[in-house]
């Protein structure tokens, strides 16, 4: 198959190791082939430009900027960029935020090989691809009231271990006003308490730790 036609992939991820591994799927495909490789966000976009590949395996979690705002940048430049985000977390939220910011698929590192390379396949094809665990989260929380900006916040500091005073302290609002916070945060996520609030809220990838 001439180099015209294959699939040209960039992989964006600062692991080498994960990287060598994806470069070794791909390359063992007939029907692909490995463009170029980045290991952080700014060198990404750089590298698009370079080779406006057809499809892209990006990591969620990168040194620099985070995979969903290296996304953002590259879609502002190339709207028809076709983009896989990758990653070890299976949060709902991040799949969401993805997805609006325009992710053609998200698969979970875990997946086997066979599996990425048809993902592959598909979303060069057009196709959107969600795997059917993730999809089933999504409809899961679908109908939950998200967490404002505002309570994110209390719960990133609750997370850090800080107590209602502290919190109020350093957000410069109330004592009452945290704890009202608190309660809305523990109903939204189905939380019986604190710990239990911040465990759910890092599975679902709202905060990270």
């Amino acid at each position: 198959m001439s180099e015209q036609a294959r699939i040209r992939v960039l992989s964006v991820d600062d692991h080498p190791l994960l990287r060598q591994g994806i470069a070794a799927i791909i390359n063992s495909q007939p029907d692909m082939l490995l463009v170029a490789e980045a290991a952080s966000g700014g060198e990404a976009l750089h590298k698009f430009r370079e080779h406006q590949p057809d499809v892209t395996l990006m990591d969620l979690r990168l040194p620099d900027l985070s995979g969903i705002d290296t996304m953002i940048a590259i879609r502002t430049e190339f709207s028809a960029a076709r983009i896989i985000m990758l990653t070890t977390f299976e949060g709902d939220v991040e799949v969401q935020r993805s997805l609006e910011a325009g992710a053609r698929g998200y698969m979970l590192k875990s997946m086997p090989p066979k599996d990425l390379v048809e993902v592959i396949r598909q979303v060069h094809a057009g196709k959107k691809r969600v795997p059917a665990e993730l999809a089933a989260q999504l409809a899961e929380h679908l109908s939950d009231e998200a967490l404002t900006e505002r309570e994110v916040d209390v719960l990133r500091h609750v997370a850090g271990g800080n107590r209602n005073r502290d919190i109020a302290e350093r957000l410069f609002i109330s004592e009452e006003t945290v704890k009202v916070h608190v309660k809305h945060i523990m109903e939204k996520l189905g939380a019986n308490d604190r710990t239990q609030a911040v465990a759910i809220a890092v599975r679902r990838g709202i905060i990270q730790l």
